[in-house]
C-alpha cells in the first residue's frame, strides 16, 4: 500500500502527461495504435483506456498493471473488498457514475477511492471537492466498478424518503384523484418519483417482478430476484393507495373499480432499458395488491447455447427443432424458463424462408419476421380460434403459448400431423408426467403417438456467486438425501460449493440462474405405449432409454461441478425419484437411510 498522499504526489507530478503519452513513453503502444484509439474514442465516446483495449492496442490486464505500477498506486479487485454502505454513499451516486469512482474504505481521516482512470485529474479534483477529505487513489476495473455501483447504490433509502414525501403530501384526507390525474405529467410529483426509483432499483438488481402489498399498518414492496422474493417494508399503508392509483392510470385501468381484479400493461424507459410492464391488481383485505411483471424489451434474446443445456441435450435439441413437422413440448412449473427456451428455439429457426405464427398470452418478447398474436379471450380471440386461423395462413412453424384445454391440444396435435412444426408448453413436473397430462385433457393416445416428437422438461437453479464461492459442508439432511440418490460410497467422495455472501450477490450467495433440463425423444417403444394409453409402459420405456437423463441427475451434476448448491438441487427437484441405476452402492444407501430414520 502506498503511503497517504503518495498517489496524490504521483498524480500531481504527471499533470501534463496523459494516458496515451504515458503508454507511448513506455513503448507499450505505437503512435498508430494511439491514433486508432483516439478515432475510436471520438466515435464511441468511451474513455481512452477502454478505447485502447477495444481496438486491441493493449489488453485490459496489461493496461491496469502498467498504470498501477507507473502511478505508484494499488490495483484492487472490487470483488474481494467488503464495502460499508455508509462509507460508499459519502460520494453521491450521480458523482460516482460521472467520475467513474467509488469510495472503498475510510482510514482515519483518509478515504481510499477506487478510480477507473486515475490519470483523469479533473475527476480527481472533483472527488476532493465533493468529499472534502484527503483522498488516496487506487485503480479498479471499470466494468467491475459500474457493476458494483449498481449493487451498492440500492434505492431503498430513496424509496423510503419518497414514500414519506408521498405520505406527507396526502395528509389525513382521502386521495384527490382529480389532482393526481392533473399532475400526471409533473416530473416532480412524489408518487412518480417513488415509482421511478422503484423501477430503477428493480432494473439494477435484474428483478423479474415487483409486488406491492398493503398490510394493516405498512406497505410491503417485494422484488423477485433470481426466482426468490426480497422484501422492503414502508411505514404507512396509505402510500400504497397512491401507488395503486398511479399505476392504474398508467395501465389504462378503471381507478374507481376496487372490488374486482384488473389486468393492464404499459411501457417505460428505465436507465438504458425499455420495460414492458404487465400489471395485475387483486382486491385484498387492506386495499389492492399489485404485481408487475417486468419484461426487458431492450435485452438481447438468449441463444440456445447460453441457456445452460448440457452439450448432449443441446445437440439433440438442435436436431429436433430443425425437423419439418411434429410437436415439441416444453414443460415445467410457472417461472421455470419455458418461454425463454421456446423463444430461443424460434430465434434459431427464424429465417426468411420460414413462416412462423405464434399465439401467446401475453406476447413477452417481440421478434422480427414472426407473426405474433396476442390472445384476448374477452372478445373471443382464444387459442383455439387463433390456431384455426393460423393454419389458413400457410405457416411452417406454429407456437402455442400454452396447451390449456382439449380444443387447443387437439388442433395443435392435428397441425403437427399435417406437416407443421408445433411448439407449446404444459405445466407438468417432468417429461414422463406429460403423457398423463395429455390424456387428462382428453387427447386420444393414437393422436399423441402420431404427432409428439419430443418433450423437454426444465427448472431454473440459482448460480453460486463467483465472487464469494467456497467449499460447503453438508448437513445431515442433505447427506441423507444425497446418499439416497447416488449411494453411500459415491456421496462420501463428492464435494460441493456455496457462496458465503458478498456485495456482488446482495449477501445471498447466489448471482444469476441456469437452466436444468431433461429431454425425452420419442421412439418406437414410447409411441407404442402412448398409442395404447399405457402410462406404466411409457414410464418404463423412458427409464430404459440410454440418452434420457432425468432432471435430478442434471441438477446434481451442476452441484458437483460447483455451478449451484445442493440446497438448490433439493429445492427444485424435491419429490422426484432417484436418478442413478440400482447397484450395490444404492442398496447400501437404502440400508443407511433406513437406519437413520429408525434411529
Amino acid at each position: 500500500m502506498s503511503t497517504p498522499g503518495t498517489s496524490v504526489a504521483r498524480l500531481n507530478s504527471r499533470k501534463k502527461l496523459r494516458l496515451g503519452e504515458l503508454l507511448l513513453e513506455a513503448g507499450r503502444i505505437s503512435q498508430q495504435q494511439l491514433d486508432e484509439a483516439l478515432a475510436f474514442q471520438k466515435k464511441s465516446g468511451y474513455k481512452l483506456g477502454r478505447s485502447l483495449t477495444e481496438v486491441g492496442a493493449i489488453s485490459e490486464d496489461d493496461l491496469h498493471h502498467f498504470l498501477a505500477k507507473r502511478l505508484g498506486i494499488e490495483f484492487l479487485d472490487l470483488g474481494a473488498i467488503d464495502l460499508d454502505k455508509k462509507t460508499v454513499v459519502l460520494l453521491p451516486e450521480v458523482q460516482a457514475r460521472r467520475l467513474r469512482s467509488l469510495v472503498l474504505k475510510k482510514r482515519r481521516d483518509i478515504l481510499l477511492v477506487g478510480m477507473a482512470d486515475p490519470t483523469d485529474l479533473f475527476a480527481y479534483d472533483e472527488l476532493c471537492r465533493q468529499l472534502n477529505q484527503q483522498v488516496e487513489v487506487a485503480l479498479v476495473n471499470e466494468t467491475e466498478l459500474l457493476r458494483t455501483i449498481d449493487i451498492v447504490y440500492r434505492r431503498t433509502d430513496e424509496i423510503d424518503a419518497l414514500a414519506a414525501e408521498v405520505k406527507e403530501e396526502l395528509g389525513e384526507d382521502r386521495i384527490d384523484l382529480d389532482q393526481l390525474t392533473a399532475d400526471e405529467d409533473s416530473e416532480e410529483a412524489p408518487v412518480l418519483k417513488l415509482l421511478r426509483s422503484m423501477f430503477r432499483d428493480a432494473v439494477q438488481v435484474k428483478a423479474s417482478d415487483i409486488h406491492i402489498e398493503p398490510d394493516e399498518t405498512v406497505l410491503r414492496i417485494r422484488q423477485r430476484v433470481d426466482g426468490v422474493l426480497q422484501e422492503h417494508v414502508i411505514e404507512g399503508r396509505r402510500v400504497g393507495s397512491a401507488l395503486v392509483t398511479r399505476l392504474k392510470l398508467m395501465s389504462g385501468l378503471d381507478i374507481s373499480e376496487k372490488r374486482l381484479p384488473q389486468d393492464g400493461r404499459f411501457s417505460i424507459q428505465v436507465i438504458d432499458s425499455t420495460l414492458d410492464v404487465r400489471v395485475s391488481t387483486l382486491p385484498v383485505q387492506h386495499g389492492e395488491a399489485i404485481v408487475m411483471r417486468l419484461l426487458d424489451q431492450s435485452a438481447n434474446l438468449m441463444t440456445l447455447e447460453k441457456l445452460g443445456m448440457p452439450a448432449s441435450i443441446l445437440e439433440r435439441f438442435h436436431r429436433i427443432i430443425e425437423r419439418p413437422a411434429g410437436m415439441i413440448l416444453v414443460t415445467g412449473p410457472t417461472g421455470s424458463g419455458k418461454t425463454t427456451t421456446l423463444y430461443s428455439a424460434l430465434n434459431h429457426v427464424n429465417d426468411p424462408s420460414t413462416k412462423i405464427i405464434t399465439a401467446e398470452d401475453p406476447v413477452e418478447y417481440r421478434l422480427q419476421r414472426i407473426n405474433q398474436v396476442q390472445i384476448h379471450a374477452q372478445i373471443g380471440l382464444d387459442f383455439g380460434r387463433v390456431l384455426r386461423t393460423a393454419l389458413r395462413q400457410d405457416p411452417d412453424i406454429i407456437l402455442v403459448g400454452e396447451m390449456r384445454d382439449r380444443e387447443t391440444v387437439d388442433i395443435g396435435l392435428r397441425a403437427a400431423m399435417t406437416g407443421h412444426l408445433v411448439f407449446s408448453t404444459l405445466h407438468t413436473v417432468s417429461a414422463v408426467a406429460t403423457a398423463n397430462r395429455l390424456f387428462d385433457m382428453g387427447a386420444p393416445g393414437y393422436l399423441i403417438a402420431a404427432a409428439l416428437q419430443s418433450i423437454i422438461a426444465q427448472r431454473l437453479v440459482r448460480r453460486v456467486c463467483e465472487s464469494c464461492k467456497e467449499s460447503a459442508e453438508l448437513s445431515m439432511g442433505q447427506r441423507v438425501w444425497l446418499q439416497s440418490q447416488v449411494g453411500v460410497k459415491k456421496a462420501a467422495k463428492l464435494k460441493f460449493m456455496h457462496g458465503h455472501g458478498c456485495n456482488h450477490c446482495h449477501l445471498t450467495g447466489y448471482r444469476g440462474r441456469i437452466g436444468v433440463y431433461e429431454l425425452l425423444e420419442m421412439d418406437t417403444s414410447l409411441t407404442d405405449a402412448l398409442r395404447c394409453e399405457d402410462l406404466t409402459g411409457f414410464t418404463k420405456a423412458a427409464e430404459r432409454k440410454k440418452d434420457y437423463v432425468p432432471l435430478v441427475r442434471c441438477a446434481l451434476d451442476y452441484a458437483i461441478d460447483g455451478i449451484t448448491t445442493i440446497d438448490e438441487v433439493i429445492r427444485i427437484v424435491g419429490g422426484l425419484e432417484g436418478v442413478y441405476e440400482d447397484d450395490e452402492d444404492d442398496i447400501e444407501a437404502e440400508s443407511a437411510v433406513g437406519e437413520t430414520s429408525d434411529g
